[in-house]
């Protein structure tokens, strides 16, 4: 479908395209099979000024919003999402600085993830603290002019590789929620350490870490905004990130799709083609339909993001879980459609599968998701009495 994009637009979507064929492509097997980390590409992806999409143009970016952001990462998930994540994961480790943060804060900071010369990450999640992100136990202590972190957060993507750390952290734990602030850590801080790299399932080419707070000192000026803020922060980063979730989705589904396609016009059964047959063709179909059905809400979600309303959370819930599950279902199905060699490593079916899982998981589950909407319902209509 057109979409009618600008030229800008259009130079962007061309230009991650092109960096995802020509230099992802070739290794992106080889990325996940040895579950290294791709900084070959990150620099690739620098160079190509593609960090810089959603940052102003006054901190070195290019002026651009969530919905040019979705069009880059659509793109680049049409190859590999391990390494898509590892890209999108730093511009949500700048969102909080960007959304909240003070100019001297802008000043310092986002220019170096515009330019991909530091990575970010964005760490919130805990051992106890996953879904119900109002456990979480990393404290912050004002200490004369520093605040003194201590605790551990899990599963940090970009843990350990990125430089620039948006961290929540309780500040006063008796008032629960509100208790909670963002501060920005550098790697290097003293007190400031890494886990063990963890082996996943998919996304093997994306690092995720513990990252450990032990008597960790940083500057009172890092804390963003103010105290009180962090959950705040939090809320309003997951609805600009969640669309990008979806994009990922969407490009992960349109690179299944476009493989089960080739595929069954190639492989010949009965003498003739697969996809001549009505059982293969109406997969495909369905797998196309969801996916441009997918597409449309993960565009308009972006645009009503950048349109700066009051209030994001449902349209991002929807973009992000829709198009996930949408996901696992289509890289099934194009597993189903090759057949044997669908599930054979020679081809990229099985890890497109394997990747597709975490979408339904990371930056919130889809049933955290559907309570955000359902949520959202029950505020929105009111019950009308006799």
């Amino acid at each position: 479908m057109d979409y009618f994009l600008t030229e800008e637009q259009i130079m962007i979507k061309d230009l991650a395209r092109q960096v995802a064929e020509e230099r992802i492509l070739p290794v992106r097997a080889k990325l996940d099979e040895e579950e290294t980390f791709p900084w070959e590409l990150m620099k690739d992806l620098a160079q190509a000024d593609l960090f810089g999409i959603c940052i102003p143009e006054e901190y070195g970016g290019l002026g651009g919003g969530c919905f040019e952001y979705c069009l880059a990462i659509e793109e680049l998930a049409r190859v590999c999402i391990g390494v898509t994540t590892t890209y999108a994961a730093s511009g949500l480790g700048a969102y909080p600085i960007l959304l909240f943060g003070s100019e001297e804060q802008k000043q310092k900071y986002l220019p170096e993830i515009a330019s991909g010369k530091r990575l970010g990450a964005f760490a919130i999640t805990e051992a106890n603290a996953g879904s119900d992100a109002g456990s979480i136990l990393t404290t912050a202590a004002p200490d004369g002019d520093h605040y003194v972190l201590n605790g551990t957060k899990q599963w940090i993507t970009n843990g350990g590789e990125a430089e620039i750390y948006t961290v929540i952290a309780i500040t006063d734990r008796k008032k629960g929620a509100r208790g909670a602030s963002a501060f920005i850590v550098e790697k290097g801080d003293p007190g400031f350490s890494f886990g063990k790299k963890e082996k996943k399932m998919g996304i093997r080419s994306s690092a995720t870490r513990e990252v450990i707070f032990d008597e960790c000192r940083i500057p009172k000026e890092r804390l963003i905004r103010r105290e009180g803020m962090g959950f705040v922060i939090a809320m309003k980063v997951f609805d600009i990130s969640r669309p990008g979730i979806g994009a990922l989705a969407v490009g992960l589904a349109q690179g299944a799709l476009d493989l089960a396609v080739t595929y069954a016009k190639e492989r010949v059964q009965f003498g003739k083609p697969i996809i001549s047959f009505q059982a293969i063709q109406h997969m495909l179909a369905d797998m196309a339909t969801n996916i441009e059905a997918a597409r449309a809400l993960v565009y308009a979600a972006a645009k009503f993001v950048d349109s700066k309303p009051k209030d994001a959370s449902k349209e991002s819930a929807m973009a992000k879980m829709f198009s996930s599950d949408m996901a696992m279902k289509v890289t099934t199905d194009a597993v189903q459609i090759l057949g044997g060699y669908g599930y054979m490593r020679d081809y990229p079916a099985e890890k497109m599968m394997r990747d597709a899982k975490i979408l339904q998981i990371y930056e919130g589950t889809n049933q955290i998701q559907r309570n955000i909407i359902g949520q959202a319902l029950n505020r929105e209509y009111k019950v009308r009495r006799k």
